[in-house]
Formats: C-alpha cells, sequence, structure tokens
C-alpha cells in the first residue's frame, strides 16, 4: 500500500468474531487475512454478498480496496463482522452514507452470544434424558 493514500478504519464485532477492515481508494479488490475474498468466504455467494453489501447498496463497488483482518468465531460471524467493519468505515469516508447504511441496519451491532451453560445441564438449555424409573 501507498502510504500517500487516505486510509479509514472500521471495527466490526459478531458472536466471537473481530474484523479490522481498512478502506483504501482502489479497484474494489477485496482481501481478508491476505487471501481473496472469495476464496476464504469459500465461494460462498451468500457470504461474498453479505461482507459487499455497504459497498452495493452506496454504489461503490469498484471504488475503494477492502483490507481485513478477521479473527475468531466462525465463517458467519467473521461475514457479519467484515460487513460492520466495513460499514463504520465508509461512514467515516463520508458522514452522508451514514443514513443509507442506518436505512439498511449496516450499522447495527447484532449482540447476540452463546448462552452460558447451567450447571445439572449438557449444554445451556438441554438437559439430560428424563428417567421415570
Amino acid at each position: 500500500m501507498d502510504n500517500n493514500k487516505t486510509v479509514y478504519l472500521g471495527t466490526g464485532h459478531r458472536k466471537e468474531s473481530v474484523a479490522r477492515v481498512r478502506i483504501v481508494p482502489g479497484s474494489g479488490k477485496i482481501i481478508i487475512n491476505g487471501i481473496s475474498s472469495e476464496s476464504y468466504l469459500q465461494f460462498s455467494p451468500t457470504y461474498i454478498r453479505i461482507a459487499k453489501s455497504p459497498l452495493s447498496t452506496l454504489g461503490l463497488d469498484n471504488k475503494y480496496d477492502v483490507h481485513v483482518n478477521a479473527h475468531g468465531g466462525g465463517l458467519t460471524g467473521q461475514t457479519e463482522a467484515i460487513r460492520l467493519g466495513l460499514a463504520r468505515a465508509l461512514c467515516k469516508v463520508n458522514p452522508e452514507n451514514r443514513t443509507a447504511l442506518k436505512f439498511e441496519g449496516y450499522l447495527t451491532r447484532d449482540a447476540r452470544t452463546i448462552e452460558r451453560k447451567k450447571y445439572g445441564l449438557r449444554k445451556a438449555r438441554k438437559a439430560p434424558q428424563f428417567s421415570k424409573r
């Protein structure tokens, strides 16, 4: 990356996943952990669409290169963390982008996480099999 280009940062969280997103003016490439987004997201059209959705909403698909450092959780959590981080970074690019992104719900942090396991149960709510005798 060149040092004379403006870099915008955004962080996204979802479940146990964290995505640090940097956007730089460029040609529309998305790099996740040093790998192209298609191969990192296992060529899943759904995941790719979710990750790019803030850019698509604003019509900026080929205006910015996106560099992502994602870790923790699984592919779904990471994809949605990337979406949030990208939306936050695009708000820093131009504050007017905020209205469209907020309307689509891309700026809302999904706070749902895994419920803790309770004692006497197998998982958070799954109980051992009941035996009458």
